[in-house]
């Protein structure tokens, strides 16, 4: 799941977000950030940073609720995800594994 905070905080974000793209409810005392990415797009674009958190707990399934965004909503195993996954989510999650809380990619040389 991804979105822009749109003037609220980071995790009334998420939760807002779960809701809106997979009609998840998450409440905050459920959420921890694990990991944070500073990456850049592509030359030229302007860096952002990517705020990953684990949601301990949640209720009702996941539905696809924008489908021409995201194409399916599934569980993973971390050691075998998809090929078309957002690059810097890749790095992000690996980083996840290994205990590592931050991480910078895409930044020409």
């Amino acid at each position: 799941m991804a979105g822009h905070c749109e003037q609220e905080n980071a995790i009334t974000c998420l939760i807002r977000e779960a809701q809106e793209e997979a009609g998840l409810h998450i409440e905050r005392q459920d959420v921890e950030l694990v990991h944070v990415v500073h990456h850049v797009d592509k030359a030229g674009d302007r860096p952002r940073m990517g705020l990953f958190f684990r949601a301990r707990a949640w209720s009702r399934e996941p539905k696809l609720r924008e489908p021409d965004k995201c194409t399916e909503w599934k569980f993973w195993d971390p050691a075998a995800l998809p090929d078309d996954l957002v690059p810097y989510t890749r790095v992000a999650i690996a980083k996840i594994r290994s205990g590592e809380l931050y991480s910078e990619t895409d930044w020409p040389a």
